[in-house]
């Protein structure tokens, strides 16, 4: 009789992750015998981890902090976006037990931008991020597939944005902080991958005016749904996309590839997440 499949999430901490809501609620949804469980590893337990993932009786795993840099580099083989970001989000076992790494970031950040503001790409000739973080790595590699052919990179710590730049190439130029005000009116679309905004944490402080009247503004924070950035935008009639989209997206493929179904994301599952969530 063969074991219903399992996964986890793994991270340090790990109780703040909403990917057993997510993946719950679509094992319920479709009637799969599965689970979908949290595991907290230490970063120094990592590799040991990993190396009985089948002797726990997963199939696989998100990854998320501290975690994601170091999960590639135990995987066997790493798909393209894992490659290119420099981090996997999501790992599998094959029929032989060995350990490969995928990155599904960009695809969830991507879907939801195509599913929430699908003209997003007329006029985008100029795109804004703002972060050098692991995000905005997975955005950056997104924006570059799917044609951009010029990324503003932003940061607090300017070094971070030059390192990222000089990563991805000729399409992302690092420009500092204090011009990224100047530089909006050219914009297409401006997206944040800071923590600014955050519950908790200051107001991202951005010339939203200067962006030109069809632009599109998204930020990867979703507690709360709605930043002060969204807010801002909104106010001024543009077309915003807040980050929970990404976060429900990115956990498709892995679901598909665990449980062999492909899961839809929809109004239903979202009032689910945000329930938990405890914001409106």
């Amino acid at each position: 009789m063969s074991t219903a499949p399992r996964a986890c999430v793994i991270g340090w901490p790990v109780e703040h992750s909403r990917s057993p809501a997510i993946h719950g609620y679509w094992l319920r949804h479709y009637g799969i015998d599965g689970a979908y469980e949290k595991e907290a590893v230490r970063p120094e337990e990592l590799e040991t981890f990993l190396s009985r993932l089948a002797a726990r009786g997963y199939v696989g795993a998100n990854v998320t902090l501290p975690h994601k840099e170091a999960a590639l580099r135990f995987a066997r083989s790493a798909d393209a976006a894992a490659q290119a970001i420099g981090a996997a989000n999501t790992l599998w076992l094959d029929n032989d037990g060995v350990l490969h790494a995928g990155n599904t970031d960009a695809y969830g950040f991507m879907t939801n931008l195509d599913t929430e503001a699908p003209r997003w790409r007329e006029g985008c000739d100029v795109a804004m991020v703002l972060g050098a973080g692991g995000a905005a790595r997975a955005i950056l590699h997104g924006l570059i597939e799917a044609g951009v052919s010029r990324i503003l990179l932003s940061n607090r710590t300017a070094a971070k944005a030059e390192d990222l730049a000089r990563h991805f190439g000729p399409s992302v130029e690092a420009i500092g902080w204090e011009e990224k005000d100047s530089a909006l009116s050219a914009c297409g679309l401006l997206v944040n991958t800071t923590s600014l905004g955050m519950a908790g944490q200051p107001p991202l402080d951005i010339a939203v005016a200067a962006l030109p009247a069809s632009a599109v503004v998204a930020d990867i924070v979703y507690v709360p749904l709605e930043t002060p950035l969204l807010a801002t935008a909104r106010m001024r009639g543009l077309t915003t996309v807040d980050g929970l989209g990404m976060l429900l997206h990115q956990a498709v493929p892995g679901f598909e590839r665990w449980f062999g179904v492909r899961p839809e994301v929809t109004a239903d599952l979202r009032a689910h997440v945000v329930a938990t969530l405890g914001v409106g």
